[in-house]
């Protein structure tokens, strides 16, 4: 382990050994991964709990991996249902829809860590999770949520580094964000549409695409892919076969974005 991550690692711990019990908003993704086993290892399984939320802008695919990891680790799990498409902040999907997004959610996971006697919650960001335009970083703070990763140091890469070498297997699992994130602002978000992205992006997943995004544009599916794949792609072996799936889905266009995968793609239209 490189020295710079071991003095981070040993940051976080007095961190996490600081909060006495924790509870930890746990998706199943690397970064709530590490902080989950971090937190066991520096507090033990008994003074955490992980919170975590259930909504349909999550893809499913993560909760089977959650619940086993709890389990084997002997940490108690609590499933908290957040009902988003109930929520017109959410909904009507502004540039500010992640702020009510995650003031929504973490409302109800303090609740239900409040309901156990935990008066602690902590989130997985990094320090990567600082740049880009990201409101839900407002709704942690304004909710007294603390980010242990981001204030020791971590960044995603070195999440992962070290997920490896705990032999923790989603080390290098592509990030999973919210389904959302895949609908332009202003496009009224509907359980209609987080479903079909869903299984679009399932479908390509099963395909052996790595960090594939469907970016939702009414009729049209707009694909991206990470470098090389783009050439697996457009082989039409693939792309026949990719094309009728989504139009099975209820897309009438599917095209491939030529710059290939990239976070936040859509915020790239914010203040134009």
């Amino acid at each position: 382990m490189a020295t710079d991550r071991i003095t981070k690692l040993d940051r976080l711990k007095a961190l996490l050994r600081g909060y006495g019990r924790l509870a930890v908003a746990f998706s199943g993704g690397v970064d709530s991964t590490f902080l989950l086993a971090a937190a066991v290892e520096a507090l033990g399984e008994r003074s955490v709990l992980a919170l975590t939320a259930q909504a349909p802008n999550f893809p499913a695919a993560e909760d089977s991996f959650a619940a086993r990891f709890c389990a084997e680790r002997g940490v108690e799990q609590v499933l908290v249902p957040v009902k988003l498409l109930e929520l017109d902040g959410f909904t009507d999907n502004s540039p500010e829809r992640c702020y009510h997004c995650k003031t929504e959610i973490l409302a109800k996971l303090g609740v239900a860590a409040s309901d156990l006697g935990f008066t602690i919650i902590a989130d997985g960001g990094n320090v990567d999770d600082l740049g880009d335009y990201r409101p839900g970083l407002r709704a942690v703070r304004e909710a007294g949520v603390v980010s242990p990763l981001a204030e020791a140091g971590f960044s995603k890469a070195e999440v992962r580094d070290s997920l490896k070498e705990m032999g923790i297997e989603n080390w290098d699992k592509p990030a999973a964000a919210c389904l959302a994130s895949r609908v332009p602002y202003g496009t009224s978000i509907t359980g209609d549409i987080l479903t079909r992205v869903e299984a679009a992006e399932s479908y390509l997943a099963g395909l052996g695409f790595r960090g594939v995004r469907v970016r939702h544009h009414g009729d049209l599916a707009r694909i991206e892919v990470p470098g090389d794949d783009r050439v697996r792609l457009f082989d039409p072996a693939v792309s026949g076969p990719v094309a009728a799936q989504l139009k099975e889905l209820g897309y009438s266009f599917i095209a491939v974005d030529l710059q290939g995968y990239r976070t936040g793609s859509l915020n790239e239209s914010i203040g134009k």
